[in-house]
């Protein structure tokens, strides 16, 4: 799997030039890990992971299992040997308050938890949000983080979104070492995750 070996903090930032919901990835020195494709007018998710901005080499495919997304799954592939990395599946009551998602190995067992660490600051982006002028600024100063832990209850990374217009840019810091197949399947699941939350604002 490419997404192995990465200088952390990875740094996610979407890009405002286009109308799909692109976005690079880069470590601490700015050299490139990856390029993140929404599909756009699909009636199920469909993003594609490249080598980089190019788009000439494609790495990873994640396509969703259902087109209702309360209880979700997205289904992550490796395109070079067509193999399953494994799945992310949202826990749609849960969601509802506080963002919660499994992530599950090619076995369909459960491996880590990805948790939103503070529900009241999606309940307050969600209100603000919708003032009109004011709620444009909200990506500056309400800012949602995400643990990432595994079923061993330790913690392995951390997601947070950065201050910045339209919520374009995200953090993610690894806290302690981890397999790299692992590695590879939480990263995919959470450039999915952060597509799917920015969605809904």
């Amino acid at each position: 799997m490419a997404l192995n070996n990465l200088n952390y903090p990875l740094d996610f930032k979407f890009k405002l030039t286009t109308l799909a919901s692109d976005f690079n990835i880069t470590d601490k020195n700015e050299n490139a890990v990856a390029y993140v494709r929404q599909k756009m007018f699909k009636l199920k998710e469909d993003v594609v992971v490249f080598e980089n901005d190019s788009k000439t080499k494609e790495l990873f495919r994640i396509k969703a299992n259902q087109w209702i997304d309360f209880n979700a799954s997205y289904s992550l592939t490796e395109i070079a040997t067509g193999n399953s990395c494994g799945r992310l599946a949202r826990k749609g009551m849960r969601s509802i308050w506080k963002s919660t998602y499994d992530v599950l190995d090619t076995n369909d067992k459960a491996k880590f938890t990805i948790t939103e660490d503070k529900a009241w600051v999606k309940f307050l982006d969600g209100m603000v949000g919708e003032i009109p002028i004011i709620g444009m600024f909200t990506g500056y100063f309400l800012n949602p983080t995400y643990t990432v832990r595994g079923i061993d209850g330790k913690d392995y990374f951390k997601l947070k979104k950065m201050p910045s217009m339209f919520g374009r840019r995200f953090q993610l810091d690894r806290m302690i070492d981890i397999d790299d197949e692992d590695e590879s399947l939480v990263i995919l699941s959470l450039l999915m995750m952060i597509l799917l939350e920015r969605a809904r604002g």
